[in-house]
């Protein structure tokens, strides 16, 4: 019943998460009583996100420069990496306030029933900073589910010849939640009761 214009806009609005039909219908009415120039900032700020974000050289975090704002503070414990799937996770840790270390982010897990394994994460990277920063501590803060777990256990037997202390993120967490998704006082409980990874 739309113009082929409306339809096309709410059928793309759907396949944001979270976003149904009647909510992109009530986005493109929003959008419709907008004056021109609010949607032409929408759009080139959509676009600009796509164009102007990388990965951190480092880290792999979302960064508008080569460095993302973590690895270029020099009031950061360099001792320490805290290991995390995505860029997702980095913030909810960093929103704690309880961890001031560095990270890196594997942008995935291990998931041998989606077809993803250790060679997708771009690991060599992570053990050449350890070997070569000086890294004291690694803390594992993948997700507690399966896949999580899987990353965690691949990640320790692997660190363990580098000689550098592992922990795993702690109390707190629920088996099969997300980190991006634990409230900040039960995240903040998990970083600070890390425990040191038997190998």
């Amino acid at each position: 019943m739309y113009p082929k214009l409306i339809e096309n806009l709410i059928e793309r609005l759907t396949k944001l998460p979270g976003i149904g039909r009647r909510s992109a219908e009530r986005i493109v009415y929003w959008m419709l009583a907008q004056d021109a120039q609010n949607v032409k900032a929408l759009a080139e700020s959509i676009q600009q996100l796509k164009e102007g974000l990388r990965f951190c050289k480092q880290c792999n975090h979302l960064s508008e420069q080569e460095l993302c704002l973590v690895c270029a503070d020099s009031n950061r414990d360099r001792s320490m990496i805290c290991v995390v799937e995505s860029p997702k996770d980095l913030l909810a840790i960093e929103r704690t306030g309880s961890y001031h270390g560095l990270y890196y982010v594997l942008l995935g897990n291990i998931s041998p029933s989606e077809g993803r394994g250790p060679d997708d994460l771009n690991l060599p990277k992570l053990f050449s900073r350890i070997k070569d920063e000086g890294i004291k501590e690694v803390v594992i803060a993948t997700d507690p589910d399966a896949e999580g777990e899987m990353t965690s256990l691949y990640l320790t037997r692997e660190l363990r010849s580098l000689g550098v202390k592992v922990s795993r993120i702690g109390l707190g967490i629920p088996v099969g939640s997300a980190v991006e998704y634990v409230d900040v006082s039960t995240l903040t409980m998990s970083i600070n009761s890390r425990r040191v990874v038997d190998f």
